[in-house]
């Protein structure tokens, strides 16, 4: 064993952790929605505040470093699939940090400030909405990274970016009127 190997090891098994920890808790909280279980809803909420800063901002950054490591010793940075992974982990980032914090830290603090008003359940649909496109990201990226395309993989580069695009429409724009639902 080399390495690299090793080094690759670490990626896949920091990529697990981070996305599908992560696509769990979607999971958790798409069924707690559908259920209409505002006490599961809460739980969901509660763990995924907690869980993104100890668990998955961890893990997602041990996802890039690792990544960065095999590209700048034996990769390099010039491949398609390469740039479309860091794209896609860049849209995640920006997700992360500009949405999903921001919004779970207000979420915990109106869950210890004694439970969840309907306006932070509604913020808590928004963040889960706004999850289901960084999952599309996501898989973009994974697919990216398993596929490899090349510049010339036209076909599979377009499909990548149809189903990114259609994750923001699917998940992002706003429905009923022009304002943002609650599901």
């Amino acid at each position: 064993m080399d390495w690299y190997a090793l080094t690759k090891f670490a990626h896949v098994v920091f990529a697990i952790v981070w996305v599908g920890g992560g696509f769990m808790l979607v999971l958790s909280g798409i069924l707690a929605e559908r259920a209409d279980d505002r006490a599961a809803m809460v739980a969901n909420l509660r763990n995924t505040a907690k869980l993104g800063n100890l668990v998955f901002l961890p893990a997602s950054l041990l996802t890039l470093v690792s990544g960065l490591v095999m590209c700048w010793f034996w990769a390099g940075f010039s491949d398609a699939w390469i740039l479309v992974g860091l794209a896609g982990y860049a849209s995640t980032f920006v997700v992360g940090a500009g949405v999903m914090k921001p919004t779970s830290d207000r979420l915990l603090a109106a869950i210890a400030a004694g439970g969840l008003d309907d306006a932070a359940l509604v913020a808590g649909r928004r963040m889960l909405r706004i999850a289901r496109f960084d999952y599309t990201a996501m898989l973009v990226t994974i697919a990216a990274m398993v596929l490899k395309p090349t510049s010339e993989d036209v076909a599979v580069l377009a499909a990548m970016a149809f189903l990114f695009v259609a994750g923001a429409v699917l998940f992002l724009l706003p429905r009923g009127g022009g304002r943002l639902a609650s599901a």
